[in-house]
């Protein structure tokens, strides 16, 4: 006869039992669904769908779908799907590079869709494109570069803590968190500044075909409507989502209705979870908030 110890150690096996099923499962979930697509709508010749949404902090989830469709005989057209604030320069860099690669070498029209916002590196990747496509509303422009970070001298001297350095120069410790710029240190991050943002201007002249002294008064920082921007010869066009599809269709000469492919994003498994968790932790206690980045962003 089974003793109550034999029956909870049962209860204990069988409990890891079905948790391992479930993490496996899990595992394979997020396995297959990274590579599957979601077609809205028939095979033959496709138009693929690329989001870029959010503030952009890494290219490669982007540029790999944008070069997956270049690849992809079947996909006529890239209708990419902005709604982001912008990020940092050097990944929307890369994803304007890619978007100019994949019309270049792959010879892929590509259209882009704005949504609700698509300014400073979301207007820049923009810039890549056949055609811009914004809502009436859209916030987009922003046009500048900008580096922000935290000053805590003051708060650090209240509570009686010191940051120790030993460094090979100067300029080494720019940005520190523990104390005010030195002039030198402002001087050399202006110039970085500058240099970026010449870079931005530079992007939209060619992008838009505009004189770069026509894109140097717009390029403050100042924001606009979508329908501002079509005056200015900032977007295309106005139009939603369906409308930027269809007028991609139409560039790349299909008829009919249009079909749409996607990557499907995987769904969110424990590891998943467990790395976004300790990802932010190695954030927080890395300092890596506090250090200067120079963004196209807001």
């Amino acid at each position: 006869m089974a003793t109550k110890k034999d029956i909870a150690i049962g209860i204990i096996i069988a409990f890891s039992f079905v948790i391992a099923i479930g993490f496996f499962g899990l595992m394979l979930v997020g396995a297959f669904s990274a590579e599957s697509d979601f077609s809205l709508s028939g095979f033959g010749s496709r138009i693929a769908v690329v989001d870029v949404v959010g503030t952009i902090t890494d290219a490669e989830p982007v540029v790999k779908q944008i070069k997956k469709w270049g690849k992809s005989p079947s996909i006529k057209a890239i209708v990419v799907h902005v709604d982001s604030p912008g990020g940092g320069v050097a990944a929307s860099q890369e994803i304007y590079d890619e978007i100019k690669r994949v019309r270049e070498e792959d010879g892929k029209l590509v259209v882009v869709s704005m949504g609700s916002m698509a300014a400073s590196g979301g207007y820049y990747i923009s810039c890549a494109a056949d055609k811009i496509m914004a809502d009436p509303g859209t916030l987009t422009g922003s046009i500048g570069v900008i580096i922000q970070f935290y000053n805590a001298g003051q708060l650090l001297d209240k509570i009686g803590i010191q940051i120790e350095k030993v460094k090979s120069g100067e300029l080494k410790d720019v940005g520190s968190f523990d104390r005010r710029m030195t002039d030198r240190e402002r001087q050399m991050l202006s110039a970085v500044i500058m240099d970026t943002y010449e870079q931005f201007v530079e992007v939209v002249s060619q992008g838009r075909n505009l004189d770069k002294e026509k894109v140097y008064p717009l390029a403050d920082g100042s924001i606009f409507t979508g329908r501002q921007a079509e005056r200015l010869g900032l977007v295309d066009t106005l139009g939603g989502f369906e409308d930027a599809v269809r007028y991609a269709a139409q560039l790349a000469g299909l008829t009919g209705e249009p079909h749409l492919v996607k990557d499907v994003k995987p769904k969110a498994g424990l590891l998943d979870l467990l790395g976004s968790a300790s990802g932010k932790i190695k954030e927080v206690t890395s300092g890596d908030m506090g250090g200067p980045r120079v963004m196209y962003l807001y």
